[in-house]
């Protein structure tokens, strides 16, 4: 296989790669109005392509574009050597357009409907490469395209079309009508700028060039007078000046190995002028997207800060529970003391209560406290777990204020409706869900938080700079009593009286001593727990305040809008996946050389 032929199969294999994503890609982001209109817009493309690969092998179409009277007709009978199409200066002639070429090639190679067109089979040495189309005039009084019209078989032609020969005159090279007709159709199309007339008209070439140079690479312009070339070759005499120049220039250019090299640039120019229109009415509508996104993070936020204040509030009302969980935590890590032992009974005493209040948890806080306190503990079987779950759901969803969910709600709706994203029915039960959810991962969070928070004030609680007051209070309260009642027992009940110290003996200390004492222990150590728990108390407020900057963070929040967070980053990806594929587009033509600098071309599918 000859490396020209190899080299076509590559392009062919990359197109249809490119075709492929290029129809993926158009698929993405939903049922979003700019997905809807690059959906279409790339369906065209496609049956587009397919038109392509029916003309691979015919020569290239090379079709006249230009105002009443400019000599489009003419500029075909001179490039020909015959008069094959019906001139006419000054008004709109060419009303059915016709097509020259050689005798083998009929308008269905080329992807034209024969009926649209008006055939002429000639021999001559530029038909050989090319055909010429004469197309009908744009600028008509006509103003629809409605089939039977002008500005329809020329819209309808110039799809078809793989080279432009752009006639202009002094009058016309500013003409609005010709020059829209032209930017939609150069897009997938070379270009060559003729002005005729030359036998009349002053030279405008330059100006001409001025005028384009924002929008066209204009390559080489020509000025030809179309019927003195006619009437040379009438005379058998070969063309002369610049008619001879553009012929050779169209033979030059357009022959041989042209036709793909063309085709295959007009492809990926039409391809980046797709994905330009696919980018416009994205360009539009992306502020809206980025509206949303930030109104979906300001109303988490809200909604995040307003569940951690509930919860900073009830953590900070939940005395004992926290109490429970420390000391708990504490008497672990001390082991046996006097000190340890009165807050064994303590924490013993009040756990069971403690437990049973928060497992009739009803609000965030106390199933995070639940939770902290429970640690990685499973309950007993599957059942006490699904009346737990139902339970924190229910507690969650109540913790939720219904006018809060409400407003969140009407103002993200707000956001989507300007994006044009699509609505949800049952807008208020699905974010009430969602809520539930966000308070579920919520409370998830917060109690492993809460976990850390209990490890350190036990560890911040357990070292001996922080236990000997406490020890001390109580032993120091413990030898008092015993040695009241030691003394009494052995010295003034009895030893004092044998050692002659005192006449008569004491009496032992009875059950009134012994209440009083216990009293009085029972006293000293609630001081000594209240001063405990008092240091324990400051703490915990200490901690829980640090806590409540981390709690408003909007991430736990991610369940609320989920569905609508989703379809901007489907967008954001559909974005990049635009920026890639055109990226891939100029890689493609740098790598195969399209430009030609001789032939003009559009600058936007560049």
């Amino acid at each position: 296989m000859a490396s020209g032929e190899w080299s076509h199969l590559e392009l062919l294999a990359e197109v249809d790669t490119l075709l492929a994503e290029l129809s993926d890609w158009a698929g993405r982001a939903g049922d979003w109005p700019p997905a809807r209109q690059a959906r279409a817009l790339v369906k065209r493309l496609i049956e587009r392509s397919d038109t392509m690969r029916v003309r691979l092998e015919a020569p290239l179409v090379v079709a006249t574009l230009g105002g009443t009277g400019t000599g489009k007709s003419s500029l075909v009978n001179a490039l020909v050597g015959a008069e094959v199409a019906e001139a006419g200066r000054q008004r709109p002639t060419t009303r059915r357009p016709t097509l020259v070429c050689r005798p083998d090639l009929t308008p269905e190679r080329l992807g034209i409907r024969p009926d649209s067109v008006h055939l002429v089979q000639r021999e001559g040495p530029l038909l050989r490469d090319m055909v010429l189309l004469d197309c009908p005039d744009p600028d008509t009084t006509e103003e629809s395209d409605a089939p039977g019209t002008n500005l329809h078989r020329l819209r309808e032609l110039l799809p078809h079309c793989d080279v432009l020969l752009v006639a202009t005159t002094q009058q016309k090279y500013r003409s609005a009508r010709v020059s829209g007709e032209l930017a939609a159709a150069a897009p997938g199309a070379r270009l060559v700028f003729v002005q005729t007339h030359a036998d009349l008209e002053d030279d405008i070439r330059d100006d001409w060039r001025r005028i384009l140079s924002e929008e066209y690479a204009t390559g080489e312009m020509f000025f030809v007078d179309s019927l003195a070339a006619l009437a040379d070759a009438r005379a058998g005499l070969e063309p002369r000046g610049e008619m001879a120049r553009l012929i050779h220039f169209l033979a030059r250019e357009l022959s041989g190995t042209a036709a793909k090299r063309i085709r295959r640039a007009n492809f990926l120019d039409l391809i980046l002028r797709t994905l330009a229109a696919c980018r416009a009415p994205l360009a539009v509508a992306m502020p809206a997207v980025e509206q949303l996104e930030l109104g979906l993070a300001e109303q988490r936020s809200r909604l995040a800060a307003r569940l951690a204040a509930e919860m900073r509030g009830q953590l900070l009302a939940s005395r004992r529970p926290w109490e429970q969980r420390v000391l708990g935590e504490i008497t672990a890590c001390w082991g046996f003391s006097p000190f340890s032992c009165v807050l064994r009974v303590y924490q013993g005493l009040g756990g069971l209560l403690t437990s049973a209040a928060l497992l009739r948890a009803r609000t965030p806080a106390q199933l995070a406290l639940w939770g902290a306190i429970e640690g990685g503990r499973r309950l007993r079987n599957r059942r006490q777990e699904a009346t737990l779950d139902e339970a924190s759901s229910r507690a969650i969803a109540a913790s939720w204020d219904e006018g809060e969910l409400r407003t969140a709600a009407i103002i993200v709706d707000g956001y989507a409706a300007e994006a044009s994203l699509p609505r949800r029915e049952n807008q208020m039960a699905s974010v009430e869900r969602e809520a539930a959810e966000s308070g579920k991962l919520w409370v998830a969070t917060a109690a492993a938080e809460l976990q850390q928070l209990v490890a350190r004030l036990a560890r911040r609680h357990t070292g001996w700079w922080v236990r000997w007051p406490y020890e001390v209070g109580v032993i120091a309260m413990l030898a008092v009593l015993l040695y009241r009642f030691g003394r009494n027992f052995f010295y003034d009940s009895w030893l004092a009286v044998e050692l002659g110290r005192v006449a008569q003996a004491q009496p032992v200390l009875g059950t009134d001593f012994f209440l009083g004492a216990g009293f009085t222990l029972l006293l000293w150590c609630g001081f000594l727990l209240w001063l405990f728990t008092a240091r324990l108390r400051r703490g915990v407020r200490a901690e829980v305040e640090q806590l409540a900057s981390h709690w408003t963070n909007p991430k736990v929040m991610q369940p609320v809008f989920a569905r609508l967070e989703e379809q901007c980053r489907s967008i954001h990806e559909f974005q990049r996946e635009l920026d890639r594929l055109e990226q891939r587009v100029h890689e493609l033509q740098q790598k195969l050389a399209l430009r030609d600098a001789r032939l003009g071309h559009s600058r936007s599918s560049a």
